[in-house]
């Protein structure tokens, strides 16, 4: 930890609009002036902008107005002028054709708004699972202080007596459903028991692990990532937010000071031992690319291998979010990776301290719920990035939902061409298909759905599931949900719809899977493999125009992050010419 804090006082960059007695400044501060704001408000003191995604379509930040409140009571406290912006919240739950699809959009259009605007720093608001990489990816293109503040996970769900968790039993009990083992009615019921409060997912799904993320990247302040919605703590939490990020703007603590190399490093090790989504791969890509760090898809491959997964969360375990808060949340993890050698322990945060500082004397409240590494999940949780003929540049896996059996597996491959395909077929018995098969999706990644949706789960034919199976190895470009479970290979690169080898697969193709030499191999001669891939021709209609259209034509592979090729880098916050 090298950074020297920068001279206090000194003319920040809100002056340039606030500052003087030009008319143009007389102008900026007149209107401001509306809200009934005190005209020495405008006397240099660091404006900081509450970046809030709240939205009534964005049901996982709907309490972010209210958390709000509490971060603008801890920027007054702490001298400073805050400003609430409401931004672009790319919801999970209602975009379509997927949320994905408009990550970039959202850090596009969050990042001008930061550079725009008389802010010197920004409180990230945030929840549901694009809105997290989203904003931090804004604040590395702009490197304006930052600080992230999540909305918190929801409390447990109970369906007669059992624990549920959001999004993960959605999936067991739709199978099951089709397994004739729960009925439609049942079904219904257990609808209302999942999401009982305020918060967003309360598994390790894509949202808590993204939060995760966040605070082992240094950008949160310690204990933030599990805190419940509804808990007091989340409001003093953001209260406490508030206050540090005007002490960062008077230091100028950046995110490139913050999410470096070793940061990066920390965080993908922390993924592992959380049982972390496999969706924090494209978007810790994506973030690391914003803020100039070269790190690549091998880089979490190597750093996470030998990560133990501890933290016995649905969907790899059985515990909940409100448990893992409850046993000391993730200091406790970054403990136990500090005192494995796992941790780079004089990363710096936005506290301003190393991050080993702040969690050194993390105390395990509960060691059902975080384990001892005798007792893990797995002994190598970290996500698996799988290389072949199929995915030359990489595929994903996550060995913690997997089934062990079926890491080492050679079958024949059932292809679907497109999602439209695999939900016209997967329910017909006359599907030539058995559990030793492997289902290839086709045509689901960044270019192809468009937008790369959480499709990769594919539901098991009812055929299949009838015989009491409950997971087969499911291959494809796309997502999956980081609620889901089950032995699924994802973001296959190339993608199909970009004339990767996963685009000339062909009913009744061997097709071996062997992670721990982290190989995926269709077996069919190298000429033939050729030959196909000559003969292909796309099958994904370009969009004409639009948003679409930009997206189809610039966005990279997920190996890469699946950001938009002209948002790489980071380009600051200059100020720019005055609008009169």
């Amino acid at each position: 930890m090298s950074f020297k804090p920068a001279t206090w006082p000194r003319r920040l960059r809100s002056q340039e609009w606030y500052a003087g007695t030009s008319r143009d400044t007389i102008y900026h501060r007149g209107w401001m002036k509306n809200q009934g704001y005190p005209d020495d408000l405008f006397d240099g003191r660091p404006v900081i902008g509450i970046l809030n995604t709240w939205s009534d379509l964005t049901p996982c930040n709907g309490h972010l107005r209210e958390l709000a409140e509490k971060v603008k009571a801890g920027i007054w406290e702490a001298g400073g002028f805050p400003v609430e912006v409401p931004v672009f919240s790319a919801s999970e739950n209602t975009f379509r054709p997927t949320a994905m699809m408009f990550r970039n959009l959202a850090a596009l259009s969050i990042e001008e708004q930061m550079r725009g605007q008389p802010i010197d720093g920004a409180v990230l608001l945030v929840g549901c699972d694009k809105t997290t990489p989203s904003l931090l990816m804004a604040a590395a293109s702009t490197d304006l202080p930052s600080i992230v503040v999540t909305g918190g996970p929801m409390l447990n769900g109970y369906f007669h007596g059992e624990r549920i968790g959001s999004g993960t039993h959605l999936w067991k009990f739709s199978e099951a459903v089709k397994a004739g083992d729960m009925t439609q009615e049942d079904f219904l019921e257990a609808e209302q028991s999942m999401s009982r409060s305020s918060g967003s997912c309360n598994t390790m799904g894509t949202a808590s692990s993204m939060a995760s993320m966040a605070e082992a990247l240094g950008m949160a302040l310690s204990g933030n990532a599990a805190i419940p919605a509804v808990d007091s703590r989340r409001r003093v939490m953001a209260q406490l937010s508030g206050r540090r990020i005007v002490q960062m703007v008077k230091d100028d603590l950046k995110p490139s000071d913050i999410m470096t190399r070793h940061a990066f490093e920390n965080a993908v090790r922390t993924n592992g031992a959380i049982g972390g989504s496999t969706n924090a791969v494209v978007h810790l890509l994506a973030i690391a690319g914003r803020v100039g760090v070269d790190f690549t898809l091998d880089d979490w491959d190597r750093c996470g291998r030998d990560v133990a997964t501890i933290v016995n969360l649905m969907p790899s375990g059985k515990y909940l979010m409100e448990e893992f808060f409850y046993a000391g949340g993730l200091p406790v993890v970054l403990r136990h990776l500090g005192d494995a050698g796992l941790l780079h322990k004089d990363a710096l945060t936005v506290s301003g301290t190393a991050i080993w500082d702040e969690v050194r004397n993390a105390v395990n409240h509960n060691t059902d719920v975080i384990l001892p590494v005798d007792r893990a999940l797995t002994q190598q949780g970290g996500i698996a990035v799988v290389k072949g003929n199929l995915a030359p540049n990489g595929a994903v896996l996550k060995p913690s939902a997997a089934s062990p059996h079926l890491l080492s597996h050679r079958g024949r491959a059932v292809v679907f061409e497109d999602i439209d395909d695999y939900k016209a077929r997967i329910n017909d018995d006359a599907l030539d298909i058995d559990e030793t098969c492997v289902m290839v999706l086709k045509n689901c990644g960044p270019r192809g759905y468009p937008g790369m949706a959480e499709v990769g789960n594919m539901g098991l034919p009812p055929k299949v599931l009838k015989k009491g199976i409950t997971d087969m190895i499911r291959i494809s470009d796309a997502r999956m949900s980081g609620t889901a479970y089950g032995t699924v290979v994802l973001h296959t690169s190339p993608e199909a719809a970009a004339g990767g080898p996963l685009a000339v697969v062909r009913n009744g193709d061997m097709i071996e899977l062997d992670v721990p030499n982290r190989r995926l191999h269709l077996d069919i001669p190298d000429h033939e493999l050729d030959a196909r891939l000559k003969e292909w021709r796309p099958s994904v209609e370009t969009p004409q125009s639009g948003y679409a259209w930009l997206h189809q034509a610039h966005v990279e592979g997920a190996d890469t992050g699946a950001d938009l090729d002209f948002l790489k880098g980071c380009r600051g916050a200059p100020v720019g010419k005055d609008s009169h």
